[in-house]
């Protein structure tokens, strides 16, 4: 149960959060979309579809690879909040450096509007890492249990919502000016939304949590005993991170619907704004009941049910005859990012005890981001030395194999959470 502070503030803090929530995806999710904005600004600076299939996949690459390396510093802080506004005001600064690069680019030159382009986005993704663990544990924080994948799904409805009406001014942006005009004023926008949404989230009310809720700080060198102590003594976890494994290389195929789409059906950047308007519609209409059903319903089967569709989607890409049928793996692919964003941070925090969360935050994000870098590399790899088909079918492939692990080998962690933290006593 809350302390009496914070159910008191529930309704400032919910309010603040979607305000939050709800302009950060009208700018990176609309305005400059990571699945469909971005990989057409760098189709006009490189022909690589591996190196444009790496870049679509760095917003999950950033938000993966630091969380584990902040997560001691984080499990020993009794107010989160001030290391979050810290961090993401670093991941929402860059995009203004990217409107600049993008009028820059006819004064230097393709060659290093790229490097410099590929250098921003990193820094803005890895700013998102940094500010990931202790971002979902301060949320954790101030939200009921009971209620956190309902506040997850909300969140993410307002963010796809407000994306949406991002995607459909970004593709009215693209019609009507060149480029690079047309990405210059798009990452302004977005720039612009990002700060106004940094104001919603400095409004969070965050006490400082009790001692008996905080961990001592680890030692460099005892860090990694620490990981294998809680490693060795919960199995459902060791499981949930193999799922999650095979589920990033599956989800690896969404960073190659947009450039597959252009080299088959020559789509156009008007019609390519428009499929993202579909993912973030049908990503708001399926975030708002989402974390509800799994309250309810169980997150494991939400999981289960969001990889089959990742799946079924991968099936309509490749069988699609004409430019049409992306509208249905863009709709599919909306419920597929909804159940995933939402589902996979709820179902994290219920690992462990509340003093421990920051190391099962870290650990489920940090050990799959070496599937996040490789995959999207190696898939376009195959996709410029065989085909697209190959390709599409290891990814189909893999999430067939995350449906059987989530489906004969994990548990939901509910259920088994008493029996892990004897197991991890015991370890100590």
């Amino acid at each position: 149960m809350l302390p009496q502070d914070l159910r008191d503030k529930l309704r400032h803090n919910t309010f603040v959060n979607l305000w939050d929530g709800s302009l950060f995806g009208f700018g990176v999710s609309g305005l400059a979309s990571y699945v469909t904005i971005i990989p057409l600004f760098l189709s006009f600076l490189t022909e690589s579809t591996a190196l444009i299939g790496f870049v679509a996949t760095l917003f999950h690459i950033g938000w993966q690879v630091p969380q584990l390396l902040t997560s001691s510093y984080v499990a020993s802080m009794r107010r989160y909040k001030p290391m979050v506004l810290a961090a993401t005001l670093a991941e929402r600064v860059p995009y203004f450096g990217l409107a600049l690069l993008a009028l820059a680019i006819p004064t230097i030159g393709i060659d290093i509007a790229l490097i410099l382009a590929l250098i921003l986005l990193t820094l803005q993704s890895l700013a998102g890492g940094f500010t990931g663990t202790a971002w979902q544990s301060m949320i954790s924080k101030i939200m009921p249990p009971h209620r956190l994948g309902s506040f997850f799904g909300i969140q993410s409805a307002c963010v796809n919502l407000f994306g949406a009406a991002g995607a459909l001014l970004a593709s009215l942006i693209l019609e009507r000016l060149d480029f690079p005009e047309s990405f210059s004023l798009l990452f302004t926008l977005a720039g612009i939304s990002l700060l106004l949404s940094f104001v919603g989230l400095a409004l969070t009310y965050e006490p400082k949590s009790p001692p008996h809720n905080i961990a001592e700080p680890v030692k460099l060198r005892q860090f990694g005993g620490r990981l294998r102590q809680i490693l060795r003594g919960d199995d459902n976890f060791r499981w949930f991170l193999i799922a999650r494994g095979l589920t990033a290389v599956s989800l690896t195929a969404i960073s190659f619907y947009t450039i597959y789409g252009i080299r088959r059906f020559d789509m156009s950047p008007e019609f390519v704004g428009i499929l993202t308007s579909v993912l973030l519609v049908s990503n708001t209409f399926s975030s708002s009941v989402i974390g509800w059903i799994g309250d309810r319903w169980g997150h494991r089967r939400v999981l289960i049910a969001a990889n089959a569709l990742t799946v079924l989607a991968i099936t309509i890409a490749l069988s699609a005859t004409e430019v049409s049928w992306f509208f249905a793996v863009f709709a599919l692919t909306g419920v597929v990012n909804s159940a995933q964003w939402t589902t996979i941070m709820t179902i994290t925090v219920q690992f462990g005890s509340v003093a421990e969360r920051p190391y099962y935050i870290g650990m489920a994000n940090t050990f799959i981001a070496p599937v996040t870098i490789f995959a999207p590399i190696i898939g376009g790899w195959l996709v410029d030395a065989v085909n697209f088909e190959l390709t599409f079918g290891i990814f189909a492939l893999a999430g067939i194999l995350s449906v059987l692990v989530y489906l004969m080998l994990m548990d939901d962690p509910q259920n088994v959470t008493s029996v892990a933290k004897r197991k991890v006593a015991t370890a100590d």
